[in-house]
């Protein structure tokens, strides 16, 4: 058992040179670097970055498709998403956006790509197969920064700088039909597996807003640290807010409504992503050009990840 564990960081190692998928350690996790122009990839086997990959030069917003085959990254710089090879880490394609585009989702199915554009105060919708743009949706917050897929594909719930709302877009109809009220300035947003809640942290309200989706309404409102910014909820319905004043990540308890534990960080904690299987939660520490680690089941910071300059986020396939 030891002697395997030792061996995968190798394994991974070598099959990313020698390209035998059926070792390769699985998954990555891409983590785009705003100062650096790159994308970090991480084993998470492994625990180290073992590799990094050109991406523009101001690459922001990061997805990746289900197989864990392609990279979608917003160059906000060229106004264009980025279409890259996850595993040989090439440019397969460019597609010209609005000005200053961020937040980068891509549905369950892997047929959409979703990206907050602000200065147009939009959704672009991607085409993943075609790799084009297929509708530009407008909304009615300023200064986009997430648009979000619910895990069944029904919606894209958009969170805007300049808003103290979150704007539901139907993605059959490719319109906004509604908004929902928040706090200032709503940042990262997370589903529940069932696609029937959504949390939002709200930066200047120094607060997590719980939503019923059908219901259009807020149920709670969490107090959380300074300046929350990153949302993450595991299959489980596990809830992790990132505060980025205060360098720190709360769990809450969604059953209750109530912050349960805080764990420092890095400076600046910013967007996250939970390994599939929710054990991991991997933060983006954006003035600390790391990416932290936790254990969700005892809540504890367990690593901390050396990565390029200005972390955004981490997207895990």
């Amino acid at each position: 058992m030891f002697a395997f564990r030792s061996l995968r960081p190798a394994l991974a190692a070598f099959c990313l040179f020698a390209g035998c998928a059926g070792l390769r350690a699985a998954p990555f996790a891409y983590v785009p670097n705003e100062k650096s122009g790159s994308v970090s990839v991480i084993d998470t086997a492994g625990g180290a970055a073992v590799r990094t990959i050109a991406a523009g030069k101001r690459p922001r917003g990061i997805a990746v498709d289900p197989g864990g085959t392609t990279l979608y990254v917003s160059d906000a710089a060229a106004d264009a998403l980025l279409v890259l090879d996850a595993a040989s880490g090439a440019t397969l394609a460019s597609i010209a956006l609005g000005s200053s585009p961020e937040g980068v989702s891509a549905s369950r199915d892997g047929r959409l790509v979703a990206v907050a554009v602000e200065d147009s105060n939009s959704v672009a919708l991607i085409d993943a197969a075609a790799r084009k743009l297929v509708a530009d949706i407008p909304v009615q917050g300023k200064n986009p920064e997430h648009a979000v897929f619910s895990p069944d594909g029904r919606w894209l719930l958009v969170s805007a700088e300049n808003a103290e709302q979150v704007d539901l877009i139907d993605v059959a109809l490719r319109r906004q039909v509604g908004s929902i009220a928040v706090g200032l300035r709503p940042r990262g947003i997370g589903f529940t597996p069932d696609s029937a809640r959504a949390y939002v942290a709200c930066e200047l309200a120094g607060a997590v807003y719980v939503l019923d989706l059908a219901a259009r309404r807020a149920l709670a409102v969490i107090p959380a640290g300074k300046n929350p910014a990153g949302i993450a909820v595991g299959p489980g319905g596990q809830v992790w807010v990132s505060n980025g004043a205060d360098a720190s990540v709360m769990r809450i308890d969604p059953a209750r409504n109530v912050v349960s534990a805080t764990i420092a960080v890095g400076k600046r904690p910013w967007n996250m992503a939970l390994s599939p299987d929710g054990a991991r939660l991997y933060v983006a520490n954006g003035r600390s050009d790391s990416v932290s680690v936790i254990d969700t089941a005892t809540a504890a910071r367990v690593a901390d990840i050396t990565v390029g300059q200005l972390p955004w986020g981490v997207a895990i396939p």
